[in-house]
């Protein structure tokens, strides 16, 4: 499959979102869908993400690491057809968060990238998406607890993972990850917690 190929992959969630439309969640094709995750997370609204001086081609081959794991997750949102964020989820004690916090039973971890809005911003867009996501997260019956990470220098992320009914925890130091195949230098981050039923 070359990288100008469309995915072949079908989602695996879909919620009719009121006034919102369809969102759907499709795995990431890391060789379909690295140029357009690549435009996203290069640009400067994006530097939290911390990918901003990424090639096309290591955007691919990190989504191609994510895509072999079987504790982290990427997933391309869609509104009505439309790509609209990136989202991923992981198992937090597979992770370097797990490292920074005492992990439960039941804790996955989340990160959101919403795509670059098209016309003018749409009051309750990113709630909607957030809700749609969370529904999806504790569909599978096994997250007992929904933990984000976001740079603790991200105020609009952080305010937004509060009005979605995130409790704030701790700043924490994330550790750098350098391995073969991917490379993640330290983030001082802020944790938060979403807890079904606590809201």
């Amino acid at each position: 499959m070359t990288s100008n190929s469309a995915s072949t992959r079908q989602p695996v969630y879909a919620q009719r979102v009121e006034g919102l439309g369809t969102i759907t969640l499709t795995p990431v094709d890391p060789a379909a869908d690295a140029a357009l995750i690549h435009s996203w997370v290069t640009e400067e609204r994006a530097r939290f993400w911390g990918m901003g001086e990424a090639s096309r081609e290591l955007v691919r081959e990190i989504y191609e690491d994510v895509d072999r794991r079987t504790t982290h997750h990427a997933f391309l949102a869609r509104r009505d057809g439309e790509p609209v964020a990136l989202f991923q989820t992981y198992d937090c004690a597979e992770d370097r968060v797990g490292e920074c916090y005492e992990v439960q039973p039941g804790d996955t971890g989340v990160h959101l990238l919403i795509g670059p809005a098209r016309g003018a911003a749409e009051s309750g867009f990113s709630s909607g998406l957030v809700g749609a996501f969370l529904s999806y997260v504790l569909s599978g019956g096994t997250t007992r607890r929904v933990v984000a990470e976001p740079d603790a220098r991200n105020e609009k992320a952080i305010a937004r993972l509060v009005r979605s009914g995130f409790e704030l925890g701790p700043e924490v130091e994330l550790p750098e990850i350098d391995l073969p195949e991917v490379h993640l230098p330290a983030k001082r981050a802020r944790l938060a917690f979403f807890r079904p039923g606590a809201n």
